[in-house]
């Protein structure tokens, strides 16, 4: 616990700022938000780095390559593409690592010091969390003496939604909570300047609390990555091994003929020649474990975020918001999602709400048609005239005096926590911290009950003309349990009157018993609302005894200032005042749905991804929404309702759900290591199925005992709707689906309450709203409409899913080709180590000859376009499927390898063997034939393209000519002469690749590596074609019989 005595007098402006500015202390204000600095850059980085297994491992084989026993490479094989590699990422760490950077604003604000007194102007942002104590459109927050001071408070944490403290001033004590409290990151509103007191500073301020590590999130090809390289470096082992053993056979065996002019070491016998060339071989064949495969991944995922980022169909120009990859380590993912989990409000829907309709006292109004003239608001000069209402009947009980009437809009005039601004006479602009109340306080100020300005005690209103001032008692706040908010109010004429509003539910259930009858009028009305998709609240009213509220303000007093238990002590009070009250009515407003939301849910079907929407309004309200979205429909077979109030009944209904499939939920071992959770398998359905729960059943269904009964009965239904959801019940739902499916999910929502199902899924996507951006700073990718959610899933995740596993299967096929044939070729060199390339050509394979033909197809691969991905979403399910890449396409890579290194290198070595020049000199020597082999290497993988388009061509024939380039230049005699040792193969190419027989052999190699996998593909496209293969088929046929159109139109003219 906090606890200060301070001595305040406030100061004039000038002087209060100079006070300020002199009182320099050791503790400062700043906050460092950067991972590195200068210093620490270095060591950390490479420390981050070298905990990447691959990283670890070429360091290890540098080390190695300074022992000459071992080493047959020279140190720069391994140093350049090492060096590389860390440079790359690094740099890309230090941009991410500057633009976090966050030094806590201007040079005041970080030398500012706690418990300063301060003045703060509009609009800054505040960088600490303040005690607001004055300001220019209120009087002081607290009546105080402005002499001394005793301030109690929690320590620092990371509660946003409340504060605990106490500020005692001339024996009286004041309650310190959240409504007092201006958070860092705020900006002042409604106000030109204000003073306030800093109680924490710098990383003790609740947003830098809250700014914990966030969870990583990683893919499903990094975790299968992962898997895949430790079994790389298993079978890296294995072929050394092998080498060594062949090594320790044939020095036994022919080893001494050589001795006369390689004569052993000192020391070194044939066991311990075994051991060296097993660590010779680990140096020679390290291409087998990709370094530079994660820092491409990283690469190819930046490029790809960038086109989500430049994506201009998915930039919404109403509210200037584009869309944005947040993070670039997610793309492919977004090309296997199975589940979405969305939000209703905000993210189906406007979010932009308009009151519609109202019913009160049993009678209901709003019933005509729009074809109705509006209403005429001139009666009322203070009334907002784009504010639209159609039944007159209401404008004419609101003249006459109606008493019920009067006191519904009285309510939603006082019970509200809006804030106007009135600049010019007559023109007010609320700032209300919801649509929902926005809507509310305009309809009221339309129908003759204007809010005009508030103070800490008291509220000012209009009504009818007549401007009145109601002290402002208690505010009895709202939040996600209590559903419902009171204001506690007397009038100008004394009289004491409590006010309610909230969810139907909860006002019901505190109603005196004389409402019974209006309250059975009232819920048809709310299930009608409900029914149109209008989102619904009660409003209700309770005249309060002076005597009774007098003990029960003390006894709230006490509460308020206690620094333990608080918010329950101030609960128990709430509920004890909100009882016996009476029934005014309720409220009915509209909150339109999106642009396209239908459509866009209608295709996410399609692609077999299942919708379920977590929402926390009413059943008949969801379910409403459920039908416009397209979600549910009357054709279904059955949609199953589960509303029990206890878990044997929520067992039972769930029980007897059998949506045509089997009666046992099926399970299957998770395939990784650990002890993992079982996972319920997909089943078959006959027929389309929907479920709508709501948030009592969902608490039962979560429970352990009977959570897989509810997921599987989920997962058979075609849709899924749970109503009446808490955050915290949203999140749940997400986790659950997680742990027993194996399946990608999705979350995307706009609002605060939407953050914890956001980050409990793989991927959280946040809509830029109405309800601030909580929900896009917590998300992964983010944009304004739900709509655009198709692009991002089909277009853009579905090319990055398939760009990535081309990338994958083509960079493990290169680095295993290139590796194979330095192990056929220890056969043939008495297992000694020797590699079977020239040294500058094993640094530059990776690094300069093969990038650009894989970064060009990882970056711009499309096997169809944007149109195509629409009108055929099926193209998506192969990915929910991994059937792109998975262990079994691994495996495949490798034994293409396989068979590509046989014929890279016994066909060239087969045509050299016994071979002659045009004038009869030998060719068959070792340099040639190391120029031969990497020819014929590089030139084949090149070739090996799936689609040949300009960009394509370019990246390949670029590639070639940077190879013949590179080669001829490291290959010629003035190279030579100037690095002599580095340099051996002088005059190899052009001695090499004049001769007829050399071109001969490469052409030859080339077409036995192409022409088999050509074949194969043909035939599995015949034989076992995949909806891709069927998809490009049609495509043909189609642009087929459009140039057979145009031609024959062509023949008919001429």
């Amino acid at each position: 616990m906090y606890h200060l005595v301070l001595s305040c007098t406030l100061l004039s402006w000038k002087t209060c700022w100079f006070h300020f500015l002199l009182s320099q202390c050791r503790n400062t204000n700043a906050i460092k938000t950067s991972k590195y600095n200068a210093f620490t850059f270095l060591p950390l980085n490479l420390f981050e780095q070298f905990q990447r297994i691959a990283n670890a491992y070429f360091l290890i084989l540098l080390l190695l390559q300074v022992i000459p026993a071992i080493s047959s490479l020279s140190w720069f094989t391994t140093v350049v593409p090492l060096v590389l590699v860390l440079s790359v990422t690094a740099a890309k760490d230090a941009t991410d690592d500057i633009v976090s950077i966050h030094i806590g604003g201007s040079c005041i604000w970080a030398t500012l010091l706690t418990f300063h007194i301060l003045p703060l102007l509009s609009p800054s942002p505040f960088q600490a969390d303040i005690f607001l104590a004055f300001s220019f459109h209120l009087s002081l927050s607290l009546s105080l003496s402005l002499s001394l001071w005793e301030v109690r408070c929690e320590p620092p944490n990371n509660r946003l939604d409340r504060f605990t403290g106490t500020l005692t001033n001339a024996g009286q004590k004041y309650s310190l909570d959240n409504n007092k409290i201006l958070l860092r990151g705020c900006t002042l509103r409604n106000t030109e300047w204000c003073f306030g007191l800093v109680l924490f500073g710098g990383p003790e301020t609740k947003l830098m609390q809250n700014c914990g590590k966030t969870t990583f999130k990683r893919t499903s090809i990094d975790r299968l990555m992962n898997v895949l390289v430790l079994c790389i470096f298993g079978f890296l082992a294995f072929m050394c091994m092998i080498l060594a053993i062949g090594n320790r056979i044939w020095e036994q065996r022919w080893g001494s003929e050589f001795t006369a002019f390689l004569p052993r070491q000192d020391g070194v016998d044939t066991p311990f020649s075994s051991f060296l060339t097993f660590w010779s071989y680990v140096i020679i064949l390290n291409t087998v474990v990709p370094i530079s495969l994660y820092v491409s991944v990283e690469v190819i995922r930046l490029g790809n975020s960038f086109y989500i980022d430049w994506d201009r169909k998915m930039y919404h120009a109403r509210s200037d918001t584009p869309a944005k990859a947040r993070t670039t380590t997610l793309n492919e993912e977004l090309g296997q999602i199975k589940y979405i989990f969305s939000d209703k409000t905000g993210t189906l829907t406007q979010n932009i709400m308009i009151f519609n309709k109202c019913s009160i006292n049993g009678k209901c109004y709003g019933e005509v048609q729009m074809v109705t003239r509006k209403v005429d608001w001139s009666f009322n000069p203070l009334a907002d005239h784009q504010f639209s209402f159609h039944d007159h009947s209401l404008v004419e009980a609101v003249k006459l005096e109606n008493v019920e009437v009067h006191s519904f809009f009285r309510t939603l005039a006082l019970c509200h926590t809006v804030m106007a601004e009135e600049k010019t006479e007559g023109e007010l602009l609320y700032q209300a911290q919801s649509p929902d109340e926005g809507a509310l306080v305009t309809a009221a100020r339309n129908f003759g009950f204007v809010f005009r300005s508030r103070t800490p005690e008291s509220v000012t209103i209009v009504e009818m003309g007549k401007q009145r001032s109601y002290e402002l008692l208690a505010i009895l706040d709202f939040n996600n349990v209590r559903k419902r908010m009171s204001v506690i109010v007397r009038s100008p004429e004394g009289k004491l009157c409590l006010y309610c509003k909230g969810a139907d539910t909860m006002v019901y259930e505190r109603l005196d018993q004389s409402c019974t009858k209006l309250m059975d009028v009232t819920t048809e009305h709310l299930n009608e609302y409900a029914g149109e998709g209008l989102r619904t609240l009660a409003l209700a009213y309770k005249d309060l005894d002076e005597e009774y509220f007098s003990r029960w303000k003390q006894r709230h007093h006490e509460a308020s200032t206690a620094l333990e238990d608080r918010e329950d002590k101030l609960d128990l009070l709430y509920e004890e005042i909100e009882k016996d009250l009476v029934l005014l009515g309720a409220t009915a407003i509209e909150d339109k749905l999106q642009d396209g939301v239908p459509q866009t849910i209608e295709q996410l079907a399609k692609a077999d991804i299942k919708i379920w929407v977590l929402t926390g309004d009413k059943q008949e309200t969801a379910e409403n929404i459920g039908y416009s979205c397209n979600m549910l429909r009357e054709e279904m077979n059955d949609i199953f309702i589960v509303s029990a109030n206890n878990p044997d009944d929520v067992r039972q209904e769930l029980s007897t759900m059998k949506p045509g499939a089997e009666e046992e939920a099926i399970f299957m071992p998770e395939r990784t290591l650990g002890n993992k959770p079982k996972v319920v398998r997909d089943e078959e359905v006959n027929g389309e199925y929907g479920l709508v729960i709501n948030g009592h059943s969902l608490a039962y269904a979560l429970e352990h005992s009977m959570e897989l009964l509810f997921l599987r009965t989920a997962c058979l239904c075609k849709t899924v709707i749970c109503c009446r959801v808490t955050p915290l019940q949203k999140a749940q739902v997400v986790e659950l689906v997680k742990k027993y499916k194996q399946a990608v999910t999705l979350a995307i929502g706009d609002g605060a309450n939407d953050v914890s199902m956001i980050k409990a899924a793989h991927i959280g996507v946040g809509i830029s709203g109405q309800e601030g951006m909580q929900a896009v700073l917590s998300s992964d990718y983010s944009f304004a409409q739900f709509r655009f959610l198709e692009r991002l899933l089909l277009v853009h995740g579905r090319w990055s899913y398939l760009r990535m596993c081309k990338f994958l299967r083509y960079f493990f096929y290169k680095n295993f080709t290139f590796t194979f044939v330095h192990f056929w070729y220890a056969f043939f060199c008495g297992f000694s180590a020797q590699t079977v390339y020239d040294e500058w050509f094993i640094t530059l394979y990776n690094l300069v000859y093969t990038a650009l033909p894989v970064l060009g197809m990882s970056l711009f691969d499309q096997d169809v376009n944007d149109m195509w991905s629409f009108q055929h979403p099926s193209l998506y399910v192969p990915g929910q499927l991994n059937q792109y890449f998975s262990k079994t396409a691994f495996f495949k890579c490798a034994l293409h390898s396989v068979y590509s290194s046989v014929v890279l290198f016994f066909i060239p070595y087969a045509a050299m063997y016994d071979t002659v020049r045009d004038d009869g000199r030998d060719i068959a020597d070792y340099q040639s034939f190391a120029l031969l082999a990497q020819t014929c290497l590089v030139i084949t993988l090149c070739l090996d393209m799936s689609y040949w388009t300009a960009v394509n061509q370019f990246f390949v024939w670029g590639s070639l000519a940077m190879y013949f380039a590179v080669t001829f230049s490291m290959y010629s005699n003035g190279t030579h002469i100037t690095f002599p040792a580095s340099f051996p193969f002088i005059g190899t190419a052009r001695n090499s690749l004049n001769q007829p027989n050399v071109w001969l052999t490469i052409l030859l190699t080339s077409i036995l590596c192409v022409l088999p996998v050509v074949a194969y593909r043909f035939l599995l496209i015949q034989l076992r074609p995949t909806i891709n293969d069927k998809l490009g088929l049609h495509l043909c046929l189609v642009l087929a019989s459009y140039w057979l159109a145009r031609s024959s139109s062509v023949s008919g003219v001429s």
